[in-house]
């Protein structure tokens, strides 16, 4: 019994694969690597000379080994067996959002993994941004997301809050405004002064955001499009959203 009890409560594994995600993480964070793992013929010896700088725990594996520790595609030769994502407290993320200027990006019925991994990648570059998540219905910061995220998971705070609606509720009462990507009675985006720093809220290409949370929307923001009338893909729509946001904190 006590031996059930004792592997139920060891910590889960997670695991970055792919040299771009290994070297972020590396670069960042490192003390959150137990181990890395190389195919026998790995051969990028600046990978492998920060790993020993770093003094990461390195074993090279046969490429049936690292196949079977995780399957996926692009492993690259490498897998580093990490600790799990570390989630920041939402009154955290709203105190720094007020103090330091930081807009927040707030995805609701986002669960396409690839999808979430581009939005952090897209934080990253632009900056002083950070990204807030449903607990249900939502996809986590898990593998997959890392992986296509290529290390921006460690430059971009990420929550997870019970409710989204309470959360731009407190948004607002510390002083941030809520604004919402949808297509009807939205204002064109690059025409629009965004009061900075902002609350974002983005939702899915399918479902949109939900009533729930779409009325708690101070502001309606759309991009326009002369074209084909058809939808963005919400990392898409997310990418030209971040773009005007830090293009209107830089003027």
């Amino acid at each position: 019994m006590a031996r059930e009890k004792k592997q139920r409560n060891r910590p889960k594994k997670s695991f970055l694969y792919g040299m771009n995600s290994i070297r972020e993480r590396l670069k960042v964070n490192p003390s959150a690597i137990r181990k890395i793992y190389i195919q026998d013929n790995f051969d990028n010896e600046e990978l492998i000379d920060l790993i020993k700088k770093r003094n990461v725990f390195l074993k090279k594996i046969s490429e049936g080994e690292l196949i079977r520790m995780k399957k996926a595609d692009r492993l690259q030769g490498i897998i580093a067996e990490i600790e799990e994502y570390q989630y920041v407290e939402d009154n955290l993320l709203l105190n720094e959002a007020m103090k330091n200027g930081f807009s927040i990006i707030c995805l609701d019925n986002i669960n396409d993994p690839h999808n979430l991994g581009s939005i952090l990648r897209i934080c990253a570059c632009f900056g002083k941004m950070a990204v807030v998540i449903p607990k249900h219905n939502s996809v986590s910061v898990n593998d997959t997301v890392m992986h296509v995220a290529s290390g921006g998971e460690n430059y971009v705070k990420v929550c997870v809050v019970d409710n989204m609606s309470r959360f731009l509720m407190r948004a607002k009462e510390k002083g941030l405004w809520v604004v919402g990507t949808v297509v009807d009675g939205a204002q064109d985006i690059t025409k629009t002064e965004l009061p900075l720093p902002v609350c974002l809220v983005l939702g899915s290409e399918g479902k949109g955001i939900r009533a729930g949370v779409e009325k708690h929307l101070d502001m309606k923001v759309k991009v326009p499009m002369k074209g084909a009338q058809l939808s963005f893909n919400v990392a898409m729509a997310a990418a030209m959203f971040c773009y005007e946001i830090a293009r209107q904190r830089k003027s």
